[in-house]
């Protein structure tokens, strides 16, 4: 098609810029400027045939772990390749499946088809199966021309992102149309993606494969040490926060500080270039403060007068989350569009989180309906909602089992996905 045609020359014309911004990042992050012929097709390595999964970051690669880990048990002896996007997910696909031979990864290549057919013919994929909603225009055709099924997996697709797709309909249902199957989380994404002109007999609900998670031996005992070096202290986190929500945070926890002086924040900035911006930024509004890196290894040297614990490690979270009494999940009190509830809620943790969550509208809707989240908005109405939990802890049990009710009632997306997924491996072996 045209539109294809005109896609690749726009991106080759752009793709100096993409190179400049890539480096520019570097500045923050040096990992963004190595391994960067991955970005041009050159995986490190070749392989017979492999089955293919695309998590762009550390959320998605999280979530859909325990799908892989299942595919590998039904495929023992084919070759896995997990691309991303961003050098926290390849940290982080790197930590999951580290004890898994068969299981490689590489970036996914800048979006041309040149680019793509190359990775294709170094990994020779049998299926490709892409965690949520990574559209990309040549990913799909070259997959299509190769007869190699795309199924978009626990596939999401917000109000908000179909209304600007509607403006490039023709386009939109083209890229649908190279899809083998997507496995829609609710109604809702199934009516956006049809709407689109994603044909029927090619789309289910299966629900959300986040509701499946599980919090690891591992991780359990990390969680477990953690709370025994902090002490009897109450212990509330801010997770994955961007910039503009960590002054806030940081406020709120003053306010509180007065109420409960022995409150311990954990602050976990979403990104690693930040974990010293806010380390210093937290020690300016005269907190005292320590860094997860200055512990050895394990050994907890929690100072007993630390008003705030910067998290600056990668793959702990959820011990975090076990660690903590109440959690704020973070990309929702600016317009992000919010990050994953269910995590704490798993662990029965009462939420709370921003008005911006257009990202997981259907999940922060279901667990505010069923009193397992609150919804706040500034550094007051966050002091407020901490200090009314910490004050009632009849209201704390009622959410903290709301939340692990929620969490449990919606499970089964797994094995759903799972099937669908098995399918069409089985097909093209």
């Amino acid at each position: 098609m045209i539109y294809r045609l005109i896609y690749n020359l726009f991106f080759i014309l752009a793709l100096p810029f993409v190179v400049l911004k890539l480096f520019s990042r570097a500045k923050k992050n040096p990992d963004y400027k190595k391994r960067i012929l991955e970005r041009f097709g050159l995986s490190p390595f070749k392989l017979p045939q492999s089955i293919w999964i695309h998590s762009v970051s550390v959320g998605e690669s999280i979530a859909i772990a325990p799908l892989v880990k299942k595919l590998i048990e039904e495929n023992p002896n084919m070759p896995f390749v997990i691309t991303t996007m961003t050098p926290t997910g390849s940290v982080e696909v790197q930590k999951l499946y580290q004890s898994y031979d068969n299981v490689h990864h590489c970036y996914l290549p800048y979006d041309l088809s040149l680019l793509m057919y190359l990775l294709i013919y170094r990994i020779k994929p049998i299926a490709l199966i892409i965690m949520e909603t990574e559209l990309w225009p040549s990913l799909l055709h070259s997959c299509k021309a190769m007869k190699i099924p795309v199924i978009l997996t626990n596939a999401r697709l917000s109000e908000r992102s179909a209304k600007g797709y509607q403006k490039i309909s023709f386009i939109i249902k083209a890229m649908l149309h190279d899809i083998a199957y997507i496995s829609a989380q609710t109604q809702a994404d199934y009516d956006r993606f049809t709407a689109l002109g994603m044909p029927k007999q090619k789309i289910s609900v299966t629900g959300n494969l986040k509701y499946d998670i599980a919090i690891t031996e591992t991780q359990q005992k990390l969680g477990q040490h953690f709370k025994a070096g902090f002490g009897k202290r109450k212990i509330w986190i801010a997770a994955s926060t961007h910039e503009g929500e960590d002054g806030i945070i940081l406020k709120a926890h003053l306010a509180l500080l007065k109420e409960y002086p022995e409150t311990l924040l954990i602050l976990v900035p979403r990104h690693p270039e930040r974990f010293n911006q806010i380390y210093e930024l937290a020690l300016t509004y005269g907190l005292k403060t320590q860094k997860r890196s200055e512990f050895i290894e394990d050994d907890i040297c929690l100072s007993a007068n630390t008003q705030a614990l910067i998290g600056d490690s990668m793959g702990e979270m959820m011990a975090y989350y076990y660690t903590s009494d109440i959690a704020l999940v973070g990309g929702s009190l600016i317009n992000h569009g919010g990050h994953n509830l269910l995590e704490p809620a798993s662990l029965g943790k009462p939420t709370l989180t921003g008005p911006y969550t257009f990202n997981f509208e259907a999940v922060t809707k279901m667990l505010v309906e069923n009193h397992a989240t609150i919804i706040v908005h500034d550094e007051r109405d966050l002091s407020q909602q901490l200090i009314t939990l910490y004050s009632d802890p009849k209201t704390y049990q009622e959410m903290s089992e709301n939340a692990v009710k929620t969490v449990k009632s919606n499970q089964g997306a797994l094995q759903k996905q799972q099937a669908i997924i098995q399918r069409f491996i089985k097909t093209k072996e």
